[in-house]
């Protein structure tokens, strides 16, 4: 699984000497290469460290790399608390995080918390780039502005904390816009990254590569279709994907996933309320595969508040379908785009 984010100590890790020590520690040159490189892969950056908070936060922008970091932990409690609250707030699995420390003490208290977290010694952190985890196949448009997206979510929690009022009104100044399109080959390097990328909101955790989703892009018995979002603080990139197997009688949804990132902004049914209302056009019958995993039980409830029930078990695949009963609107407060 490729690693989502580099969670870096500070002293003797990020830079040389102790900071409470030495105030004019500087960054270690090939330690801020392997940060530029991985940040351009789109893999995120942030810091666990026990230092005072806003004396190491001053060096970071002093030294010019703090905006390279999100949601640091910087104090005096343990290092695998920090990891996992990072994990949580960037809403990503804690197996898909790397703990870079100079100490093995702090590696091993780490690694007893969480063993799926990939522990590096602060002395090989100048080839770090060159782990397998750290190369994803492909380096998207939103891979490289991957950093940007999430500063832009930032913005977007900071704002919804400080909104008087209901959470649709909050939603509805933020002015979505969500649009939907038959997949093109330039969006294939993207679609692939989120088959692989996305857990908790992929309904069968299928993977497909590059080519096999090309396939079906040109294949008359499938559809293939990208979803993406954006709002007044910007683009959200390509966050969704369907690909659906059409029959003549039963067209399949046989993937359906979303990104991590729009949980929180009630658009995971529009894209599925898209296929019910275009099978029901059709006059066929819309089935979905789901895949029950430890972490995508929110698609679950995606699709039976579609109204799918569960048709089947078959191999450990669930077969739902939706009779076409109750057909959604889409939210109120978002524009849907509609592109042939």
């Amino acid at each position: 699984m490729t690693v989502k984010c580099v969670v870096w100590d500070l002293d003797d890790t990020l830079w040389d000497g102790v900071l409470l020590e030495d105030g004019e520690v500087g960054l270690r040159p090939a330690v801020l290469d392997a940060i530029r490189t991985l940040d351009e892969r789109g893999i995120l950056h942030s810091v666990a460290s026990r230092n005072d908070h806003d004396t190491a936060m001053a060096k970071l922008a002093e030294l010019g790399v703090a905006d390279y970091f999100l949601h640091p932990q910087i104090g005096w409690g343990r290092k695998s608390e920090a990891v996992a609250e990072i994990a949580r707030r960037l809403n990503i699995g804690i197996d898909t995080l790397a703990f870079v420390d100079d100490q093995p003490f702090e590696r091993d208290e780490v690694a007893f918390a969480h063993p799926e977290v990939l522990c590096v010694d602060a002395a090989e952190a100048a080839s770090i780039t060159e782990l397998p985890r750290m190369n994803p196949r492909f380096v998207t448009a939103d891979s490289r502005a991957r950093r940007e997206l999430y500063r832009a979510d930032e913005q977007r929690k900071q704002a919804e904390e400080g909104h008087q009022g209901t959470s649709e009104e909050f939603l509805a100044r933020l002015a979505m816009r969500f649009t939907i399109a038959p997949a093109r080959e330039e969006d294939l390097q993207r679609a692939e990254e989120l088959t692989v990328r996305t857990n908790q909101l992929n309904a069968t955790g299928y993977t497909y590569s590059y080519e096999e989703l090309d396939a079906f892009r040109t294949s008359d018995g499938h559809e293939l279709l990208v979803a993406e979002l954006e709002d007044v603080y910007g683009g959200y990139g390509t966050i969704g994907l369907a690909l659906v197997e059409r029959g003549e009688a039963v067209w399949t949804v046989k993937l359906l996933l979303m990104s991590c990132r729009v949980m929180a902004r009630g658009v995971g049914s529009v894209l599925l309320n898209h296929l019910i209302r275009k099978a029901s056009s059709a006059g066929v019958r819309l089935r979905a595969e789901f895949v029950p995993t430890d972490r995508n039980r929110t698609m679950y409830i995606t699709y039976k508040f579609s109204g799918f029930r569960e048709l089947e078990q078959r191999d450990g695949v669930s077969v739902l379908e939706n009779d076409f009963s109750r057909v959604q609107d889409d939210p109120p407060y978002m524009t849907v785009l509609v592109k042939d």
